[in-house]
């Protein structure tokens, strides 16, 4: 089973401007992305970007580049360019690695790409980990994800689902014992074939109110696979006490 791994980096963001290119112990952020990237297995690894600055410094570092489009809308979008600049064949997989995740396991990578390798009738492949605290349940910037028996998608929310009616009855918020509540985690495998077809597809009312382009799949009816993983991954960088922290643990690896 071979596999790409696709980076999309945007300069722009509200928070942190030109955040791909923040250093991290002597690197942009995204070249720490890309080097976490290349130990999951990945027979390739590419930066898509639509800012030249960001190609240069990527393509600096050893890795590999391309200068794409700046009016995707959305990732995935941008994953469906570089299928087509790459000439990638239809049943080839392409996992999309978020940028601003410099700490992401390499094996989460993998096992994202081989469970989709593994179930042909999955369109999308992502993971989840159990959530354990109520501040992750109820705060609106964790996206939850409920799975069917076989561990398919039922649904993404902002929302704390599953909801507990019962120990919830009372106002008050809590874990309940035993629910299934699980955390998102932003890391995605595609077929080629999917890739292409999905810019093509309608924006549901789903989508546009939760603003989660993975709900556009199963709006649509397709079938999302997800790996859970009991191992709570080190979380991105939205915030400048994201990047303090990712820095200190660069610091405290070398």
């Amino acid at each position: 089973m071979t596999f790409i791994a696709v980076i999309p980096a945007r300069a722009a963001s509200t928070r942190l401007p030109d955040k791909p290119l923040l250093d991290i112990a002597g690197k942009p952020m995204v070249v720490r992305t890309a080097e976490r990237a290349a130990l999951s297995g990945a027979a390739r690894v590419v930066v898509a970007t639509d800012d030249i600055r960001i190609l240069a410094a990527v393509q600096e570092h050893g890795f590999e580049a391309l200068l794409t489009r700046s009016d995707h809308p959305t990732g995935t979008d941008r994953l469906a360019e570089v299928a087509q600049l790459l000439s990638l064949e239809p049943n080839a997989i392409v996992v999309n690695v978020q940028g601003d995740e410099p700490l992401i396991d390499p094996l989460l990578i993998d096992k994202v790409a081989r469970l989709l390798a593994e179930q042909p009738d999955a369109a999308i492949a992502t993971c989840a980990t159990p959530i354990l605290t109520e501040q992750a349940l109820f705060s609106p910037n964790i996206v939850k994800v409920v799975c069917t028996r076989q561990q398919r998608a039922l649904y993404f929310s902002r929302a704390p689902i599953p909801w507990a009616r019962d120990a919830l009855a009372d106002g008050q918020q809590r874990v309940a014992t035993g629910l299934p509540a699980l955390h998102h985690i932003g890391l995605y495998a595609y077929r080629v074939a999917f890739l292409k077809r999905y810019s093509s597809l309608p924006v549901g009312p789903l989508e546009s109110f939760e603003s989660l382009e993975q709900l556009r799949a199963l709006e649509n009816g397709y079938s999302i696979a997800v790996h859970i993983t009991q191992r709570h991954p080190a979380a991105g960088v939205d915030t400048l006490d994201d990047l303090a922290r990712v820095r200190e643990s660069f610091v405290n690896r070398l």
